[in-house]
């Protein structure tokens, strides 16, 4: 049942612009272009974060938007990478897998020859793990790029289609949780790549762990609370015809977006509609938290992001970037760094809120 109508927050984008020109706790930091379009996202790092593009170009900015180093891969990096001790690994739609120095960028091992890598990395402190475009997960080695275990798609299961990324992989409480297409999820043991449960699901936007349970997404309207030592449904609620994004865990509440520009509060406990609020444009990634403050990146191409106080109100302000925003925006400490379409990472000093 939805909300009762007093907790329908309706947040129209003229007020918004409004309420912001009148009290803007932000101060900008720099702008920094990495000159060609990306779609991995920022990868943030104790002092600063790391970023590729559709040039094969990957770089590391510090806190000041100054590039530390970068190197050139040649083919556009569409994954996010993973850092596993002090190096990162970074692979390329040209079938490269590169491990780099986190100090100065220096190559450690460089792999080649592989399947396109469309799909984020994660690893633990031995192990990088790699989802292949055919529905293959590879665990490497991360000081090596030896590889250690290879489990293939199950025979008789619906293939991923092979230019469309999966959304990110979740390692947690000792298990490796993939989307692998309308095969649904595989959770993996990290150390051989045996199947300890799967659950059948369809058209998955993505998903996140927190304690016991995985939240899951998918476009079709679904969200699900699952244990994560078996797999098991604990709730299923369907809060709209089709959603928009992965589920983000922020502020005690499941966040959710909509294809109709709608932002949805659920509990954590039984997935029920908390309330909502208009957006702009859609959600597609997740949302990130900022003391009682919640940063919403948007779609359209004017690029929105808008900190609310949800259940008071007008935004507590809004952003403009004019490039959609498909990843989720990264908190340093007072810092907000956030990736645009087009390439350009921008920074501000945030004013932490009153008590």
């Amino acid at each position: 049942m939805p909300p009762p109508l007093y907790q329908r927050l309706v947040l129209p984008l003229a007020m918004a612009v409004l309420m912001a020109a009148c009290r803007q706790p932000t101060h900008p930091l720099f702008t920094f272009s990495s000159d060609a379009p990306s779609r991995v996202g920022l990868l943030p790092l104790e002092n600063g974060v790391l970023m590729g593009n559709e040039a094969g170009r990957f770089l590391r900015l510090d806190p000041q938007g100054e590039p530390v180093w970068r190197v050139e891969l040649g083919r556009e990096v569409a994954a996010r990478p993973t850092v596993s001790g002090d190096s990162v690994i970074v692979g390329t739609v040209g079938g490269t897998l590169v491990s780099l120095a986190l100090a100065d960028g220096s190559e450690r091992w460089r792999l080649t020859g592989q399947p396109p890598v469309l799909t984020p990395l994660v690893s633990d402190e031995g192990f990088v793990y790699v989802v292949a475009p055919d529905g293959a997960v590879r665990a490497l080695a991360a000081d090596s790029g030896e590889l250690r275990w290879r489990r293939a798609l199950p025979t008789g299961v619906p293939r991923p289609e092979a230019t469309r990324p999966q959304p990110p992989p979740v390692l947690a409480k000792g298990l490796l949780v993939v989307v692998l297409g309308d095969a649904g999820l595989f959770a993996l043991s990290p150390q051989d790549g045996t199947v300890r449960w799967r659950r059948p699901l369809a058209r998955v936007l993505g998903m996140e762990a927190q304690g016991e349970v995985l939240y899951v997404s998918t476009q079709k309207g679904e969200v699900l609370a699952l244990g994560l030592a078996d797999g098991q449904v604990r709730w299923r609620q369907t809060p709209a015809s089709a959603l928009s994004s992965p589920p983000s865990l922020v502020q005690g509440q499941v966040w959710v977006g909509t294809e109709d520009k709608l932002l949805l509060a659920l509990s954590p406990q039984d997935g029920r509609e908390s309330f909502r609020l208009a957006l702009p444009a859609p959600l597609v990634t997740q949302v990130a938290g900022f003391h009682e403050w919640l940063l919403v990146p948007t779609r359209d191409s004017q690029g929105w992001l808008l900190a609310l106080k949800p259940r008071e109100g007008p935004p507590v302000f809004t952003l403009r970037l004019d490039t959609p925003l498909l990843t989720r925006p990264v908190v340093l400490g007072d810092q907000l760094f956030v990736l645009g379409q087009d390439g350009r990472v921008l920074s501000w000093r945030l004013q932490p809120p009153k008590p």
